[in-house]
């Protein structure tokens, strides 16, 4: 094919990619995405869309257990595996081709292939595409945006091998249930998966090198999480590393050492789930200025690598590794290079997380303990789910919103759920970040009766000794 000519040119369709993608055709950029697996990247195929399609199944189906606490009844509730992991790619392969649809209505040139930086010049940089190891096309950009997502670490003798030791993509897909399982990590994709395959009746084992599961959360909620978990019957070790795999041909004898003893505990299947790396390998990089820091990217505040008209975002590019934090960074990315005005770097302390276990978990900013230790005076409050009315209706009366403000200036610097549909919730807080609310803002702002959300209210009322419901 000759030698074509874009203002950008994008490698990964990923989250980050396909958005970056449609804002700069928005903006009147020749565009083009070269993706060489499934448009809409890990995410939308081997993430977050189709572990929420799982842990939905699981979510009706931990209903039906309780049905009669509703006044319903329910004779022998089960579950089809096969047919819930076939909605789940059912759902993933709709929103892919969405995907496809929304790239051609905004006239993005998508190209089918691998695609890599092959020199050129500031200005006029070269990606050749690749199919089965041939070049088949040459691309010429003005601005080139690496978006090529990160993919599963794993650690020296405890490689996944499909069968017996998975990865989130095969605990996407099992062929069969296992009656016991064995998750190393206890970040989001870890406690999801754990939590998935509890509530269909595996016996799970979580193990956590760290001193608590979830580790990026407040402290305070993680520890309410694991004795929800733990309430739940899940196994639960903390401070614990995974030390070695002993595979029969249906079981793993997994060595667990914590405290300096080990134990030594069989189960079915392994999920490795203990963080990710930066897919920095063969996307033409090497031998430019372009660093490399512990298989991330280093970029500036506007994305830009060391080589000029070059950029990173998403995954890549490292830390929070967020399909939102990848999209927003993308937007910013080509706004800037479109010299939109107004564009404001990217604000990592503001952007959510949410973890979609049961309970659910979801969080926005400082947590109590990073506040003091940056040097704020803060005002925390608190609310349980017991004392809303909502939670109580709905049977969901564990649960709580913490918030943490700057004492001095009423900034919100932080807030941290658990509890049902935190994960819908979040987003409150983090507008009344972006917007730079104030507590005073907060407390006069009128939230629906009856709603979960008012929840969030009285724990800004709490945090100034103002709280009218506890």
């Amino acid at each position: 094919m000759a030698d074509q000519n874009f203002d950008v040119v994008i490698v990964g369709a990923g989250p980050g990619g396909y958005v970056t993608a449609i804002r700069a055709a928005q903006l009147g950029l020749k565009t083009a995405v070269v993706e060489a697996n499934h448009l809409g990247g890990i995410c939308l195929n081997w993430g977050c869309i189709p572990t929420k399609a799982l842990l939905r199944s699981a979510e009706i189906f931990r209903f039906m257990g309780h049905a009669g606490e509703y006044g319903l009844s329910v004779e022998k509730a089960g579950f089809d595996l096969e047919k819930i992991v076939a909605r789940s790619r059912s759902v993933s392969k709709q929103l892919s081709q969405g995907v496809a649809h929304l790239l051609k209505k905004n006239k993005v040139t998508v190209i089918d292939g691998w695609g890599k930086l092959a020199g050129g010049v500031a200005g006029a940089r070269k990606v050749t595409v690749e199919k089965d190891g041939k070049v088949f096309d040459t691309l010429t950009a003005k601005n080139v945006i690496l978006a090529t997502g990160a993919r599963a670490r794993e650690l020296p003798g405890l490689e996944a091998d499909g069968k017996l030791v998975w990865t989130y993509k095969d605990a996407l897909v099992p062929k069969e249930m296992p009656k016991s399982l064995l998750v190393m990590g206890s970040g989001a994709i870890g406690i999801e998966f754990a939590s998935f395959f509890h509530t269909l009746g595996a016996d799970v084992t979580v193990v956590e090198v760290m001193d608590r599961i979830m580790p990026v959360e407040d402290k305070e909620i993680s520890k309410m999480a694991e004795k929800s978990l733990t309430k739940q019957g899940m196994k639960i070790k903390t401070g614990a590393t995974v030390k070695g795999f002993k595979k029969s041909a249906n079981n793993v004898t997994v060595t667990v050492e914590k405290n300096g003893k080990t134990e030594d505990i069989i189960v079915d299947r392994v999920i490795s789930a203990v963080g990710i790396v930066g897919n920095v390998e063969n996307i033409g990089i090497d031998g430019t200025k372009i660093k490399v820091d512990r298989t991330h990217v280093e970029v500036n505040q506007w994305s830009e690598t060391a080589e000029k008209g070059v950029y990173a975002i998403g995954d890549l590019a490292g830390p929070p590794w967020l399909a939102h934090k990848a999209e927003h960074e993308g937007v910013i990315c080509v706004e800037k290079i479109a010299g939109v005005k107004g564009v404001h770097p990217l604000n990592t302390k503001r952007i959510p997380g949410c973890t979609y276990c049961h309970p659910q978990v979801a969080s926005v900013g400082y947590t109590e303990d990073a506040a003091k230790e940056a040097g704020y005076d803060i005002k925390v409050g608190r609310f349980p789910f017991i004392g809303n009315g909502k939670a109580i209706a709905l049977g969901e009366p564990e649960g709580l919103i913490k918030t943490v403000f700057d004492a001095k200036t009423g900034e919100l610097l932080g807030a941290h759920m658990i509890g049902a549909e935190v994960t819908e919730l979040i987003q409150g807080y983090s507008i009344a970040q972006t917007l730079e609310t104030t507590e005073e803002d907060l407390m006069h702002t009128v939230f629906p009766h009856p709603t979960l959300s008012e929840m969030m209210h009285e724990s800004v009322l709490d945090a100034f000794d103002r709280v009218v419901h506890m």
